[in-house]
C-alpha cells in the first residue's frame, strides 16, 4: 500500500507540477519506508515458507493410505553386527524423538555387549515396569526374559539378517583389529582356508570371526551343528521376532516394516549409514527391477522357492573359500536360509506389484530429500572431508566409514530434519541421552568443571 501511495506521487509529481519542498521530503519518507517494507516481505517469505512447504511435511511423504492400524510405539530391535542395522537405529530414533518417546538407553553405547543382556544394563531402569520405555534398539547379546523386564507386553519384536558370507567380508573388514582370529590372517581367503589356525574360541572377541548372527541372537555360536539344534533355536526365535528383515533387500523390509508398526512412509527412509568405503565390484546395489536384480545380489533365485546360491560378494573368495565360510558359519546359514524363506513369503503375501509400487515411492522419497538434504548430491564421503567434525562417523580399523555433507543455507527447520538423518549413532545417542537425562547430563557438567576449576587453581 505504501509502495503504491509512493508511485501515486511520483506521478504528480513528474507531470509538469515541480511542488513544494515538503512534497518532495514526504514523497522520500514514504519511498523509503515501501522499499524498508519489500525488503522485510522478502526477508519473512524467505525465512518462513521452506519450513510450511517443507518436504518432510509433505502429504506425499506420508505414503499409501495404512487404514485404521495405529501405530506400535513398543518396540524392541535387536540391532546384530554388519547388516544394515545402523541405519534402521536411525529410523527408530528419528520416530522416537519427534514423538518424545522413552528409549532404553545403555550407560556407554552397547547394552552390555558382548554379555548377555541384564535388564540393569539399561539407564534410568528401576526395577519391572517401573518405568515405561517405548522402544530398546541397541548392540546387545540377546536375553529374552531380561529384555522382558524391561519392555511392555505389547513390545513388537524385530530384526535383520545378512548372508553370512557377504556379513564375514564385512566383518573381516571391519572388525579385523579387534578380533585376534582376524588379525592374525593377511586375507579372509586365508582365513577360510583353514579358520582353527587362527581361531581360540577362548579369546573373548574372536566371537566376531564366527556365526556372529547366532551370538548376536543369544545362541552357542561354538555348539556342534545339528538340524535338530537349528531347528529349535529358529522356532525359538521365529516366537519371540514378528519380522525378520533382509539387509540385501533393504528397501522391500522397510515396506514390510512399516506396514508391521503401522508407520508413515517417510518413517523408514534414510540414506545409508555407518557403511564403509569398497571398491566398485559386479556386487550391485539395488537399482532397477528388484525382483531380478535384486535376487541376483542376495544369491537368491526368484523363481523355483527362492532357492539360494553363493554370493560374489569378495571378488578376492575363491569358490571353495566361500564354501568353507558357509560351512564355518553353518548356523548363520541355517539361521539366514530359514528367513529368507519367511521374508518371501511375506512379499508374496504383501504382492508383488504392491511391493514393487511402494519400492519405488520411498526411492522417489530417498531421491528428493538428499537433494534437499545433501551436498553434491548425496554422495558419501571420507569422515575427514565432512567440515562439521560433530557428525563425522566413528572410524574403526583399517576400513574408511562414510558420513555426508548437509546441502548449505537450509532453514532451521529442515536443516534440523536433515541432520537427524545423517547423524552417526554415537552422536545420536548421546543427544537422546542429554535429553532423556537432563540431570545426570547438568550434574556430569558440573564435575567437569569442577575438575577443569581444580586444575586452574594449582
Amino acid at each position: 500500500m505504501l509502495y503504491r501511495r509512493a508511485a501515486r506521487m511520483v506521478k504528480c509529481l513528474t507531470c509538469g507540477h515541480v511542488g513544494p519542498v515538503w512534497m518532495w521530503k514526504a514523497l522520500l519518507f514514504f519511498a523509503a519506508i515501501a522499499i524498508a517494507d519489500q525488503l522485510l516481505d522478502v526477508i519473512f517469505k524467505k525465512s518462513v515458507q521452506p519450513a510450511a512447504h517443507s518436504i518432510f511435511s509433505s502429504p506425499d511423504a506420508q505414503g499409501p493410505s495404512l487404514g485404521s492400524c495405529q501405530p506400535h510405539t513398543h518396540i524392541m530391535f535387536l540391532k546384530t553386527h554388519k547388516t544394515a542395522s545402523s541405519t534402521v537405529l536411525n529410523m527408530l530414533y528419528r520416530f522416537g524423538e519427534e514423538r518424545n518417546l522413552s528409549f532404553a538407553l545403555p550407560v556407554r553405547y552397547q547394552l552390555g555387549y558382548p554379555l548377555p543382556f541384564k535388564a540393569t544394563m539399561v539407564k534410568g531402569y528401576r526395577g519391572p515396569r517401573a518405568v515405561e520405555f517405548h522402544i530398546m534398539a541397541h548392540h546387545m547379546r540377546f536375553n529374552k526374559p531380561e529384555v522382558e523386564k524391561v519392555m511392555p507386553a505389547d513390545t513388537f519384536y524385530f530384526s535383520i539378517v545378512r548372508n553370512p558370507i557377504s556379513l564375514a567380508e564385512s566383518a573381516f573388514a571391519y572388525f579385523k583389529s579387534v578380533a585376534p582370529a582376524f588379525h592374525k590372517a593377511k586375507t579372509l581367503g586365508e582365513f577360510a582356508d583353514n579358520p582353527m589356525k587362527f581361531y581360540d574360541p577362548n579369546i573373548t572377541y574372536n566371537f566376531l570371526t564366527r556365526n556372529l548372527l547366532w551370538f548376536d541372537f543369544g545362541m552357542d555360536h561354538n555348539a556342534k551343528f545339528s538340524v535338530e539344534e537349528a531347528q529349535r533355536a529358529v522356532a525359538t526365535i521365529r516366537q519371540t521376532f514378528k519380522l525378520v528383515l533382509l539387509s540385501e533387500y533393504f528397501d522391500q523390509s522397510m515396506i514390510l516394516l512399516r506396514h508391521a508398526l503401522c508407520w508413515p512412509l517417510d518413517a523408514v527412509v534414510s540414506f545409508s549409514l555407518n557403511a564403509r568405503q569398497q571398491k566398485p565390484s559386479g556386487f550391485g546395489g539395488m537399482s532397477g527391477s528388484w525382483v531380478s536384480k535384486a535376487a541376483a545380489v542376495a544369491g537368491v533365485k526368484v523363481t523355483g522357492g527362492h532357492s539360494l546360491t553363493k554370493t560374489p560378494e569378495s571378488q578376492s573368495l575363491t569358490e571353495e573359500q566361500r564354501d568353507k565360510l558357509q560351512q564355518w558359519n553353518t548356523f548363520d546359514w541355517y539361521l539366514y536360509q530359514a528367513f529368507n524363506q519367511t521374508f518371501w513369503d511375506e512379499i508374496h503375501k504383501f504382492g508383488l506389484a504392491e511391493m514393487e509400487q511402494e519400492v519405488a515411492l520411498l526411492r522417489i522419497l530417498r531421491e528428493d530429500l538428499a537433494r534437499v538434504c545433501l551436498r553434491d548430491g548425496g554422495k558419501p564421503v571420507e569422515a575427514q572431508q565432512i567440515r562439521d567434525k560433530s557428525i563425522r562417523p566413528f572410524q574403526s580399523g583399517p576400513v574408511k566409514i562414510l558420513g555426508y555433507e548437509l546441502q548449505p543455507g537450509l532453514d532451521n527447520r529442515t536443516r534440523t530434519s536433515c541432520l537427524r538423518m545423517i547423524m552417526p549413532e554415537l552422536q545420536y545417542k548421546d543427544l537422546l541421552d542429554a535429553k532423556q537425562f537432563p540431570r545426570a547430563q547438568t550434574v556430569q557438567q558440573g564435575k567437569q568443571t569442577s575438575t577443569r576449576m581444580r586444575k586452574d587453581s594449582h
